[in-house]
């Protein structure tokens, strides 16, 4: 992407708007992502990504296991223009056995769309994701999707986001009848009426024919009484859009539209630039704010292997906290202390790439191939920094992986460790017994037959899963090991990073041992995050 001659962080950082999508499955999140594309002039279709000449289009669901299924599996990072600004949209999986992906990325952003099903309101997935954008402190602007079909009263959807999480709603836009009798929007900051019109499939901008709500008010009927009757509630009790509450997380401005039909997107992505903070000072382990005219550093919160098939490249997602980056600069891994280069530097789009020669804060680079970098990781230029780890989620379903052909081990093998650094799920090992001893620990169980299915396509290992008696997970030390091993339903295994855990086939055996001998360690795998569900 083209930067103007300013290479000042600051400034730069001043035009970038980072972050992220979230809802309850089916909500529209996905559809949303590829209407900001579209909006943005990043596509000419919706749905489609252009790729280079002679590749084949892309989508923010690009793995094939997301397309058969219809859901969103892996997290996307997709950077794009709009207007004098730079868009780093990251779409995330809404299910919750992928809930540490999201988590992952929600420690990248700077601020969240939250899409909510007119329909159905606040789900499960919603509150939980929610709950994490609160411990993140993240602002949250929210789109009420789907007014074209039917769906409950605006009106009890402001009552349930307040209720629920504590949020209080600042309409923007408000809608004239629903369903079948829905005919736009009124626009509380303009007084004006944006008349709803239909596109083909949604494949193109939706028209937004405005007037005065004075001259639009004469249609008349019962949707415009009503809408009008509710607009002068909301006036009444000030339910204005407040950025200094916004910013603080205690309200969010609401907007209402069809991401289907891509009527009210295009006054979404305009929020987005309006009121989404840009990048600030970040707060390393110390809790003190790193700030963003100091030398470069960022801090890697995804790494995906395959997302190129014809060249099996392994991918260090990094956002960049502060300095500039320049491709080819050699930076320092805090976690190792060794350095490495970054000549082989990409912005992404999807699964599309192109080179990148700069980036600023807020942006997100892919270091291709970074060999040794994992998970959290801290990566800097200049003085030594060290950014918060990202947990890891306690694990509650147990599981074992084995090679249905013996002749494609090794293949088995390199894919194991590949899909445990990407966190796809945990691999635990007995170092006695080799690979083919693993127990896998994983949030859902969904998280097993993507693992399946990757070892098979990508890696040429097709895997059975194979279920195991295990309820719990526990860490724990070498002392405490050797009287844990004299105890019956108890495995100790490893995790890739040397730390030792302890599995238990009872429930009930874990809380006696914690009640009778106090002295062993046995310890939670974090304190800090759960799993969404």
């Amino acid at each position: 992407m083209a930067e103007v001659a300013n290479a000042d962080p600051v400034m730069q950082a001043q035009r970038r708007r980072t972050f992220a999508i979230i809802s309850h499955p089916d909500a529209g999140k996905t559809t949303l992502t590829e209407k900001f594309l579209l909006y943005s002039g990043a596509v000419q279709v919706a749905g489609a990504v252009h790729a280079r000449e002679g590749r084949r289009s892309a989508r923010s669901d690009w793995m094939e296991l997301e397309q058969q299924r219809g859901i969103s599996i892996s997290s996307t990072v997709m950077q794009f223009p709009y207007g004098d600004h730079v868009m780093n949209l990251l779409d995330t999986p809404g299910h919750r056995d992928f809930s540490e992906d999201t988590y992952r990325v929600l420690a990248a952003v700077d601020a969240v769309v939250m899409v909510l099903d007119a329909a159905k309101g606040i789900e499960s997935q919603t509150l939980k994701l929610f709950q994490v954008c609160r411990n993140r402190n993240l602002p949250v602007i929210t789109f009420l999707n789907k007014y074209d079909r039917p769906g409950r009263e605006p009106l009890e959807l402001l009552d349930e986001i307040e209720a629920q999480i504590d949020l209080r709603p600042t309409p923007v836009t408000w809608p004239v009848g629903n369903g079948e009798d829905f005919r736009g929007l009124i626009d509380r900051r303009t007084d004006t009426y944006v008349r709803f019109t239909r596109t083909a499939r949604g494949a193109s901008l939706a028209g937004e024919e405005r007037l005065p709500v004075a001259e639009a008010r004469a249609e008349g009927g019962r949707a415009w009484q009503t809408a009008l009757d509710e607009c002068s509630l909301l006036d009444a009790v000030g339910a204005d859009v407040d950025p200094p509450s916004f910013l603080a997380g205690t309200s969010t401005p609401l907007f209402v539209g069809s991401a289907l039909t891509n009527f009210g997107v295009g006054m979404l992505l305009d929020a987005v630039v309006e009121l989404a903070p840009s990048p600030s000072p970040r707060l390393d382990v110390d809790g003190d704010p790193h700030p963003l005219h100091g030398p470069f550093s960022a801090f890697v919160f995804k790494v995906q292997a395959n997302m190129d098939p014809a060249h099996r490249d392994r991918i260090a997602f990094a956002r960049i906290c502060s300095g500039r980056f320049e491709r080819g600069m050699s930076v320092t891994n805090t976690r190792t202390g060794r350095d490495m280069t970054t000549k082989y530097a990409t912005t992404a789009f999807g699964p599309d790439r192109e080179t990148v020669e700069e980036a600023f804060p807020g942006d997100v680079v892919g270091l291709v191939n970074a060999t040794g970098v994992q998970l959290g990781d801290t990566l800097h230029d200049g003085g030594a920094v060290a950014f918060p780890p990202i947990p890891r989620f306690a694990p509650e379903v147990f599981a074992r992986a084995r090679p249905l052909d013996n002749g494609k081990f090794k293949q088995f093998r390199k894919g194991l460790a590949q899909l445990d650094e990407e966190g796809v799920v945990q691999v635990l090992r007995d170092p006695d017994l080799g690979e083919t001893e693993n127990v896998l620990a994983a949030v859902g169980q969904l998280q097993f037959e993507v693992f399946a299915h990757r070892l098979g396509s990508e890696f040429g290992a097709p895997t059975e899963i194979v279920s195991t008696p295990y309820q719990a997970i526990r860490r724990t030390d070498p002392r405490s090991a050797g009287r844990l091993r004299e105890i019956g339903g108890i495995r100790i295994l490893s995790r890739a990073d040397g730390e030792l855990v302890a599995l238990f086939e009872n429930r009930y055996r874990l809380a006696r041992l914690l009640s009778d001998e106090p002295e062993l360690t046995l310890e939670p795998l974090i304190a800090d995050a759960q799993p969404l569900g």
